[in-house]
């Protein structure tokens, strides 16, 4: 059983900065793309930074510039630093994986959410 376990969310004021963590767990073969998205009250799930196995990453728009994907392969982790954050960041944030677990296809994972606050 394949899980990921997010850690790092939480209330900031504007200007500050978070570091989100998703650690996958379980019998793991292999990961291709991790990734971060992020839904606020009454809108969509939107992409926020995606990052490949050898280590491209792409950021939305809104983010460049002030967030930072990364990814730790022997730890089967991602993170996302978030550096002045903006109200309009508020939102729950997914990581998510594109896993192949031993001896099962390979299939997108979600994390639990973790909530990022930014107060002006």
């Amino acid at each position: 059983q394949v899980q990921l376990v997010e850690s790092g969310g939480g209330l900031v004021q504007a200007g500050g900065s978070l570091r989100l963590s998703c650690a996958a767990s379980g019998s793991i073969s292999s990961i291709g793309h991790m990734g971060w998205y992020r839904q606020a009250p009454g809108k969509q799930r939107d992409m926020v930074a995606s990052i490949g196995s050898g280590g491209t990453a792409s950021y939305a728009d809104s983010v460049k510039g002030r967030f930072t994907i990364s990814r730790d392969n022997a730890k089967n982790t991602v993170y996302l630093q978030m550096n002045s954050l903006k109200p309009e960041d508020t939102a729950v944030y997914y990581c998510w994986m594109v896993i192949t677990p031993t001896k099962i296809l390979r299939r997108d994972y979600w994390g639990q959410g973790t909530q990022v606050t930014v107060s002006s």
